[in-house]
């Protein structure tokens, strides 16, 4: 069971990390970094990694030239921060580097203990599958860090540093180990948002009555409401708040029938979530398997108009 208590469920998040292109599609996933470290009173690192294949190719010259300019378009984006003051109390800093960038990118993670990555995707429909980029792939299978995902369906507006009596934030779960492992995160975040938590679980659309030869309509029917009734029960169950008084939490529970990632997009988007959490399931040969091409966890990371914040198990 989960606890809305803050002292029991709270979080720390110390570093984070937002990985910049300077493209427009890494302002939206910068917005979401500042909001999340101004929460959690964490330290932001911005980083650019300067690719050095190509630029080695076109000589030597040319990378000195890159990672000169970088390091120029990175000292007017800290500049524009300090400005507007969206790095007032903040502790952060700014790194250009060069070389290959998931190599590059993970050496950080690893040298500064960065405890959450954040990054845009530039996710696309393939002929047979949804793809979201080199980086961002690379980074999913091996990181040893949480990720909140910005795709490029994401809102143009930072909705999870907006104060709005109407933030609302929805964490999927199949009651699997990634799940309650990601359980707290949710809480906590709900916590310091002041955020509504939707929990939802996708159940099955194939279920039938079983010690049934035959079956009506009616009895699906049934069966299925049945079904429903006993996950909206477990799920009370798991996230039912214990809660304090100064620190409320609202919970809302959703199960309904269907394919899951279709089910949490469909959801998200009618609610206008502010944020999907999910959480992550390794795999003991290629990092975590819940990130391949064709799971929940991709498909919803892919086609969400919300950032996705995925927490490893």
């Amino acid at each position: 069971m989960v606890s809305a208590d803050r002292s029991a469920v709270d979080i720390e998040l110390k570093s984070i990390l937002m990985a910049t292109d300077f493209s427009p599609a890494s302002e939206k996933p910068l917005h979401q970094a500042l909001a999340i470290a101004h929460h959690y009173r964490a330290k932001l690192y911005v980083v650019h990694v300067v690719p050095s294949l190509g630029y080695l190719m076109a000589g030597p010259e040319s990378l000195a030239v890159a990672a000169e300019q970088a390091e120029a378009e990175l000292l007017r984006l800290s500049r524009e921060l300090v400005r507007n003051d969206s790095l007032k109390g903040l502790e952060h800093e700014f790194i250009v580097c060069q070389g290959d960038v998931p190599e590059q990118l993970h050496s950080i993670i690893s040298e500064k203990g960065i405890g959450l990555t954040v990054l845009g995707t530039h996710a696309r429909q393939g002929i047979a599958k949804v793809v979201l980029g080199s980086v961002a792939e690379e980074l999913f299978r091996h990181s040893g860090c949480h990720a909140l995902t910005v795709g490029p369906n994401s809102y143009k507006e930072d909705r999870v540093n907006v104060n709005s009596a109407t933030r609302s934030l929805l964490f999927a779960t199949d009651f699997g180990e990634a799940s309650v492992r990601a359980a707290p995160y949710a809480v906590s975040l709900a916590l310091r948002l002041k955020a509504k938590l939707m929990v939802m679980h996708v159940i099955p659309p194939n279920l039938t009555p079983q010690g049934f030869l035959r079956h009506t309509d009616r009895d699906v029917r049934q069966m299925r409401e049945q079904t429903r009734m006993a996950i909206l029960r477990r799920l009370e169950h798991l996230f039912s708040p214990e809660t304090d008084e100064e620190v409320p939490l609202e919970v809302e529970y959703i199960a309904q029938f269907g394919v899951p990632s279709e089910k949490i997009l469909q959801v998200a988007l009618q609610r206008q979530t502010d944020l999907i959490i999910i959480g992550l399931r390794r795999s003991p040969l290629d990092g975590p398997a819940s990130h391949m091409p064709g799971t929940t966890s991709y498909e919803v990371i892919c086609g969400a108009a919300c950032p996705v914040l995925t927490i490893r198990h």
